[in-house]
């Protein structure tokens, strides 16, 4: 590691998306994930949000989708529901097992996650490559506070005060905010 990431990146994505056991390079990835909902999914119900775009109009790319969708998403131990909101398909998975996580997540405290979780994460990852070294500094920061320090130029004392070597979510950017439009049908 020669540098640290100082750009802002969704943290569910990164820490909460490998959770779902879908593996790394699938054609289909969410353009984004959540934690909550407006009031659908309140930050405190242990939810995971996950939306896709996928282009309507190409019909092979449509089939695919729905293939992927049925395999990886709603037979998925773990969904909910499906919502589809201005043409976006949003899915909703149940994290209650990962709740105590869910709560380290929304603090920052990522180095303190379960092993189980962890070991969920790194594999993801993988060993190769730039993000897997990130993602284990974040996950292991005692093992990086040298590195760190040295990149940061700031005592390894600093380092050890703070723990953790990945900043917390923003909450306001792990929301969701469309509106679902709910239909009612009258009978005449």
């Amino acid at each position: 590691m020669k540098k640290i990431y100082s750009e802002y990146f969704q943290k569910s994505k990164v820490f909460l998306y490998p959770l779902l056991g879908i593996k790394k390079g699938i054609r289909f990835v969410p353009i984004q994930t959540y934690i909550s909902w407006n009031n659908i999914c309140p930050k405190d119900k242990n939810k995971f949000l996950c939306l896709y775009s996928i282009n309507k109009e190409d019909s092979v790319t449509q089939k695919q989708f729905e293939i992927f969708k049925k395999l990886h998403l709603e037979d998925h131990q773990l969904y909910e529901a499906h919502h589809i909101i201005d043409d976006l398909d949003l899915f909703i998975f149940d994290f209650s097992m990962y709740k105590k996580d869910l709560e380290r997540f929304k603090k920052g405290l990522y180095s303190q996650f379960s092993i189980y979780t962890k070991d969920i994460i790194l594999n993801f990852f993988g060993k190769i490559g730039t993000i897997s070294e990130y993602i284990e500094s974040y996950l292991y920061p005692e093992y990086f506070y040298e590195t760190y320090s040295e990149i940061l130029n700031v005592p390894i004392k600093n380092l050890k005060e703070v723990r953790e070597l990945c900043d917390k979510p923003d909450m306001t950017k792990e929301e969701f905010e469309k509106e679902l439009v709910l239909l009612e049908l009258f009978k005449y």
